[in-house]
């Protein structure tokens, strides 16, 4: 988990200044709170806000992600309202959270921008019920938000707006569908099925503390689109708040909510959560575990017994999602895996049609974008893929043909990256075997994605032109994928 962390590319050191902006902009907000009269508890609300706002909002350009921003308050506060009006209703609480789930997780249909609204929805409930908040308290709580965001969006998009200077990002619209056919409605049935289940056992566990299991189911399914990706992610969950509850008793439990040690552990955990987030998510929870730990400390409630009860509710949350993912309107990893490759083998062929139209003389033909999008999408490949090639998979096999598409994938995206990069050369030539090669990858994706025989591939003499032998490496690595996303009886990668 360290290497994963510490070791893994940070190009453009995008994760180091993610992270360190984080810092920056919670500790603004609470300090702007703070200087406001707002108290303790209003700081806290109001320092989540922020990391929310800096964390979940991931619009491809930089004025989708001000839209985001300004839009978050308007979903979490009439939430905020209705979390704090129902608290002493205990019945129309739990059925008003259960549909905040639901919704939270249906609003993933309309991409980043609903991702975003739906996490700020629920966090605003969840943390209603952390901070037992009254209607008494919206006033403090309103001012704590809109201030906390307001300053988070200052310091993101004024101090230190660096998404200017990068590309935007190529977001990839989840797999489509329409009815239970869509993954984002079976995601949301199985979410509020799964937090049913944690809602109700979780408060047998504990009446006060209830809420954490569902916030573990909650989380479970964030950014999970498959039945294995979920079973990871579950366990991962309850391995991070393990070693975090064993972290805290080092260093949370001694702090006992001393303002300044606090203060310090909370930020370096904050710049944990955010570092971590892209490559661990072991190590993301370790961080938000020690954090949730550091808050109950400062509320003076922090002690052993409500470290147990954590763990507690951690796994029944776990168990509820894999109960779900199990048996409500499962979404099987195939079904998922599947299309992102078809996705990515399909952009592939764009890429290609696009490079040698450039190459021809086509002026207005440009690669570039759809090599940022396939980045985009061997990103959802490798995320999808995840839970087969993970340590714990007992199959062997299928995790043999995992790696080994994962691979040829990565060669397809180098040999394209080459590809568009000679094309860019305004003195690149193009010739009939050019276009007799592009004509061939093209014929290799379209009986991939089509389920045809993939042509025999040709060894073909060593090309000095660079365009020409990218696109003999393409056509190489397309004919050799066949193999391990078909069995020798014509099932799929991962099986039916």
């Amino acid at each position: 988990m360290l290497k994963r962390v510490f070791v893994s590319p940070d190009p453009g050191r995008v994760r180091l200044r993610f992270a360190a902006r984080a810092v920056v902009g919670i500790g603004a907000a609470v300090a702007v709170c703070g200087m406001a009269g707002i108290s303790l508890v209003g700081a806290v609300i109001g320092g989540l806000a922020a990391l929310l706002a800096l964390f979940t909002v991931t619009d491809a350009t930089v004025r989708g992600q001000a839209v985001t921003t300004a839009l978050l308050p308007v979903a979490g506060l009439p939430v905020l309202t209705a979390a704090a009006g129902l608290h002493g209703h205990p019945v129309l609480r739990d059925l008003a959270f259960l549909a905040v789930v639901g919704a939270g997780v249906y609003a993933r249909r309309w991409g980043p921008r609903g991702h975003s609204l739906g996490v700020f929805a629920f966090m605003t409930f969840f943390i209603a019920q952390f901070l037992h908040a009254t209607t008494g308290r919206l006033p403090e709580m309103f001012a704590a938000v809109l201030l906390s965001v307001a300053t988070a969006a200052a310091v993101r998009f004024g101090l230190w707006c660096y998404e200017r200077r990068l590309p935007p990002a190529a977001v990839p619209a989840p797999p489509g569908g329409t009815g239970l056919a869509r993954i984002t409605t079976r995601q949301a049935v199985q979410a509020t099925a799964g937090a049913g289940f944690a809602l109700v056992v979780g408060q047998l566990v504990s009446g006060d503390r209830w809420y954490w299991a569902v916030g573990a189911t909650w989380w479970v399914f964030v950014n999970t689109t498959s039945r294995g990706d979920t079973l990871v992610r579950g366990f991962r969950r309850v391995l991070g708040t393990v070693v975090g509850i064993g972290i805290g008793f080092l260093i949370a439990v001694p702090a006992a909510g001393a303002a300044v040690p606090t203060a310090v552990l909370a930020a370096a955990c904050v710049f944990g959560i955010f570092y971590s987030a892209a490559v661990s998510y072991t190590w993301m929870m370790l961080c938000v575990t020690v954090l949730a730990e550091l808050l109950y400390g400062l509320l003076g409630v922090l002690g052993p017994g409500l470290l147990a009860v954590r763990v507690a509710e951690t796994g029944v949350g776990a168990l509820g999602a894999v109960l779900a993912v199990l048996f409500v309107l499962p979404v099987t990893t195939h079904a998922v895996t599947d299309a992102w490759i078809q996705r990515a083998l399909r952009c592939v062929h764009a890429c290609t049609a696009e490079a040698a139209a450039r190459l021809a003389g086509t002026e207005d033909a440009d690669p570039a974008p759809r090599v940022a999008e396939l980045e985009q999408l061997l990103g959802r490949v490798r995320l999808s893929v995840a839970p087969l090639v993970h340590p714990l998979n007992p199959v062997r096999g299928r995790k043999r043909r995992a790696r080994r598409v994962l691979a040829l994938l990565d060669d397809c995206a180098r040999e394209i990256r080459g590809l568009v990069a000679v094309a860019a050369d305004p003195e690149a030539s193009h010739d009939a075997r050019l276009a007799a090669a592009c004509w061939r990858v093209e014929t290799a994706v379209e009986a991939l994605t089509g389920g045809g025989a993939v042509p025999a591939h040709q060894e073909r003499p060593l090309a000095a032109e660079p365009a020409l032998a990218h696109l003999h490496g393409l056509e190489r690595a397309l004919t050799e994928l066949a193999a391990p996303l078909r069995s020798p009886s014509g099932s799929p990668l991962v099986g039916a």
